[in-house]
Parts: structure tokens; sequence; C-alpha cells
């Protein structure tokens, strides 16, 4: 440092004289040892910002990130307009309808001069009711379909003799009645009875030994029988019988 402080000081004098006597050297002197560098100096301020460069191209597009979690799920919104109806659709096959059994039929004996056979079923054959076809009015039988408790019943004339009818099932009596005849007017016979039936068997009336049944254009004599309530439960659906449905027991 000292070293420094002398080189500077006999620069400045030999500046001074010349300047004072202003003459100078005829030669050159010899260049000096060069100095010690200086000490750096002080920073000096930011220079101002320089212009925005030019928009690079867009860079090639990365690869796939994986599936992030699912997300909370939102508030449920508010129910929308109901839609237009629909059009028509087509009309679909009728279906069965389950109804309550039936069963039920009338018929009168049809005007005659002979009465009828003893031991055979008397054939009632002019039909007032048979909706079920469970009646043969050629046979004079009724054929159970629907099983239960049926009544019975006969109206019978009584001319010119005595009648003795029965109501039958399965060839078998199940009730019996007998009705005196008058020659001079004709009488009446009321007789019914109730039984019960299973499906196939018959039923008809029968005279026996005085067989004084009669009808005319005013005088009627009529067999009928009903269900009265069946076995079935529930109750199906049926259908009416036919006359191939018939057969003797």
């Amino acid at each position: 440092m000292l070293l420094r402080v002398f080189v500077i000081f006999a620069f400045i004098s030999s500046s001074l004289q010349v300047e004072d006597n202003q003459i100078k050297s005829p030669c050159c002197a010899a260049p000096g040892i060069p100095g010690i560098p200086g000490t750096p100096g002080t920073t000096g301020p930011s220079g101002r910002d320089g212009r925005d460069g030019r928009d690079g191209a867009p860079g090639i597009s990365g690869a796939k990130g994986d599936p992030g979690d699912p997300g909370i799920s939102g508030a449920r919104g508010q129910p929308g307009e109901a839609g237009p109806p629909g059009p028509q659709g087509e009309q679909g096959k009728q279906g069965e309808c389950a109804v309550s059994p039936r069963s039920a039929f009338s018929a009168k004996l049809s005007q005659s001069r002979s009465p009828p056979i003893p031991g055979q079923p008397v054939p009632f054959g002019n039909v007032l009711t048979n909706e079920q076809g469970h009646y043969n009015p050629e046979t004079g039988r009724f054929k159970c379909v629907v099983p239960g408790l049926y009544y019975f019943s006969l109206h019978g004339t009584v001319y010119r003799g005595n009648l003795h009818a029965q109501l039958m099932k399965n060839g078998h009596s199940q009730a019996s009645f007998f009705q005196s005849g008058d020659a001079t007017k004709p009488g009446g016979l009321c007789g019914g009875a109730a039984f019960h039936l299973e499906p196939g068997d018959e039923v008809w009336v029968q005279v026996g030994d005085y067989p004084g049944l009669y009808s005319s254009g005013g005088t009627d004599s009529v067999f009928t029988g009903f269900l009265i309530y069946s076995d079935w439960e529930p109750n199906p659906v049926f259908r009416p019988v036919t006359s191939a449905d018939h057969k003797t027991v």
C-alpha cells in the first residue's frame, strides 16, 4: 500500500515540474512498473427491462396423465317437466273372468196321450231354461258338472189315474211321491228334495206302477233342479256342457 502511494506521489510531482518549467525531456522515460489493480467499484443500478420476445411455437403435447379421483357428487337437480303422453298401445286380447259356478234347469212334459213308461227316466222335452246345458231334454237326465248341494222338484199334473213318482240319483231313489188321481178333473202333485252331487252323477224323474203323469195345453208337469252352493273353491271358469258330454252312467 505504501508503495502504491509513493508511485502516485512521484507521478504527480513529475507532472508539476513539467508544467512549471514548460521544458520537456528530450528523451522518453522507460515505462514504469504496472500499478496494483484497484479495488472493484460499487455495483451500478439495474438497467431497464429488455423488450418482450416473440411468442414461441406451441410445444409437443405431453403424455396423458393418470385419471384423477372422482369428485364429490353435486346436489340433486330439480325434477324436470313431464313429457307429453305417449301414443296409445294396441288393445290386448280379452282374458277369461272367474264367475260364480252356476247350474240350473227347468223343463216341462210335452203333451202326449200316453203316460210315461214305468221304470224309465221321464223325458221332460220342453225346456224352459238350461243355460249351462247340464240337462238333456232327450233323455230327461240331469248330469252334474259342478259338485255341490242341489235341489230338485217335481210339479206334476195327475189325471185319469194315480201317480207314483220318484227322484232318482244314479239309479237309486232319493225321494218318492204318491198322488191319487180323479177321472173327472186333474189334480196336482208337488214334491222335492235336496242332495249332494259329484261330477258325473245323474238325476232324473221316474214313475212306478202308477204312471198317471199328465200334461196338456192348460196343465203342465215340470221338472226343475238348481245348484244351492258349490264345493269349488276358488270358483273356476267352466264351459257349458254339450250333447256329447251327456253319457249314461
